[in-house]
């Protein structure tokens, strides 16, 4: 008789359970709904908002048009080595072809023990070159090795240090004739930024060690009295600088600024020394002139902002290479910081899932977020026109940005990204600085070959030693410069701080490396 009542009782559990799922399952649709209305509608708006002020949100416009592989740069015969791999989707890295040579992979240490081998000068220190350490260095390794040519008995180090670096003469020659090809674009897979990085490296790595290459025998060859060689492989080092201008990546970009940072070397030793002459002086003025990092800068400061919109539309439609991504970046974070714990793992695993149930709508809200940071600080850390960099703008930039976000499922990036852009620019800032003040030197150079003695003063070398002196970019004066008492001179820019030190640049003894934020940047050469 008891079992009506309990069959309907349990009929009605089992409904009500039904109508609350049913009424959940309803109130996740329209969350989703909701959320995926709510994304797309404010990322159409701010796209239409901000391309009605001229903003370019098409990744498309800042990927390198394709163009016939005999006028690709990158598609010459020495770069062979690098195109042939595959991408290994288990691994998530770029895999070379073993089976194929890499002609282009130079190392000036070669096989031999980096940390124990001579350094390069740097001119920021105000140090040049000690050949004849690398010459011990390469005699020392030759008698274990057969990696470097080596002479029966000692030469002059200059003599010892270009024959040495001989084994790479073939290949520089080839990467000389492909540097006469008038365009340049990497073969990469531009819609998964991720995989294009993995292709990049390559390619970057290979370019910066050939540059150190060339850094050190373009010394070797002034020491040598061969400027004319000198002047053409700084020239190639500018072409594989210029190479990388249209990539719109940060580390091409990065890369590209530490290749024209050992590329002025021999320039500032040949300064130094008095060994260019006046026509190689005005060629490499005329060279380092095409350099504009601060327009430079504005390209790939938008080309990586809108390939990280690009890259939110790709992992909207491939969520799994966005988990990997971020697993990768939380286990990278976790190790740094020392949180190897299993709440870490819990909380790597919770983020993983959270991806998966991630609404559309959400990555648009992510889109949104870059595209309105690109908005709000880009046109104001500088100004290319007028060249001009503003330093407390920067700092704000990338303080505000740590200290004012957490990732949220809808701003996941925002926080790492202005950070290192932030850096970036201040790397921008000293470069540009760098170079103005090295073509400056070699006007300066043409005017004591011409004259006897440096000048006055700056306003006497345009326009027969320069066309237009460049000014200070920070502030916009012109560069401080004066004659000292020993015949040479003290020029500098006012430096990141934005206060004239009187040309005392920052680098403390217990430093390992100068201090950049404090002090004049300074270009001078070592007392007699």
């Amino acid at each position: 008789m008891d079992e009506t009542p309990r069959n309907k009782s349990g009929w009605r559990i089992l409904r009500r359970v039904l109508i609350t799922l049913a009424i959940l399952a309803t109130l996740i649709a329209i969350f989703y709904t909701e959320e995926d209305w709510r994304g797309k509608r404010a990322w159409e708006n701010c796209k239409r908002e901000l391309e009605a002020k001229g903003a370019v949100l098409d990744w498309d416009k800042f990927i390198p048009p394709p163009m016939p592989d005999d006028q690709n740069f990158f598609k010459a015969p020495i770069f062979a080595g690098l195109s042939n791999g595959n991408w290994d989707e288990s691994a998530h890295m770029w895999q070379r072809n073993t089976n194929v040579v890499d002609r282009l992979r130079m190392n000036i240490y070669g096989k031999g023990n980096s940390v124990a081998s001579p350094n390069v000068g740097y001119w920021v220190k105000e140090t040049n070159t000690d050949l004849g350490a690398w010459q011990q260095y390469y005699r020392a390794l030759g008698m274990k090795t057969n990696e470097f040519p080596v002479a029966p008995q000692p030469q002059t180090p200059a003599t010892d240090v270009l024959l040495a670096l001989s084994k790479y003469n073939s290949a520089i020659e080839e990467l000389r004739q492909a540097g006469q090809r008038p365009d340049s674009w990497l073969p990469l897979d531009y819609e998964n930024r991720v995989k294009a990085a993995g292709e990049m490296l390559q390619y970057l790595a290979d370019m910066k060690s050939c540059v150190q290459v060339l850094q050190l025998r373009a010394i070797a060859e002034l020491q040598n009295d061969e400027g004319e060689k000198a002047v053409e492989d700084i020239k190639l080092m500018l072409r594989l600088d210029d190479s990388l201008r249209t990539e719109p990546y940060l580390i091409s970009y990065l890369v590209r600024i530490a290749m024209t940072s050992i590329t002025l070397q021999p320039v500032y030793e040949g300064l130094a020394k008095h060994w260019w002459t006046d026509a190689q002086l005005a060629e490499l003025e005329q060279a380092l002139a095409k350099l504009d990092f601060l327009k430079d800068f504005q390209f790939v400061e938008r080309g990586d902002g809108m390939g990280g919109i690009a890259m939110f539309d790709y992992f909207r439609r491939h969520r799994g290479e966005f988990v990997r991504l971020l697993f990768e970046e939380a286990r990278f974070k976790n190790q740094i910081e020392n949180k190897n714990s299993a709440w870490a793992e819990v909380g790597n695993v919770a983020g993983i899932i959270s991806v998966y149930l991630m609404p559309a709508g959400w990555f648009y809200q992510n889109k949104l977020a870059l595209a309105q940071m690109h908005q709000r600080w880009d046109s104001r850390m500088m100004d290319a026109e007028q060249r001009l960099v503003f330093p407390g703008i920067i700092e704000q930039a990338g303080g505000s940005s740590v200290a004012a976000l957490r990732a949220k499922p809808w701003n996941l990036f925002e926080g790492d990204l202005w950070p290192a852009i932030s850096a970036t620019a201040t790397r921008t800032a000293r470069i540009q600085v760098e170079v103005d003040l090295a073509r400056t030197a070699c006007a300066l150079e043409r005017c004591r070959l011409a004259q006897g003695e440096y000048p006055e003063s700056l306003d006497v070398l345009t326009p027969q030693f320069i066309k237009k002196v460049p000014n200070d970019i920070f502030g916009g004066q012109p560069l401080h410069y004066r004659r000292t008492d020993d015949g040479r001179f003290l020029l500098y820019s006012i430096g990141w701080n934005e206060k004239d030190d009187g040309g005392v640049f920052s680098y403390p003894q217990w430093s390992s490396s100068p201090r950049f934020e404090q002090g004049d940047w300074v270009w001078q050469y070592p007392a007699k």
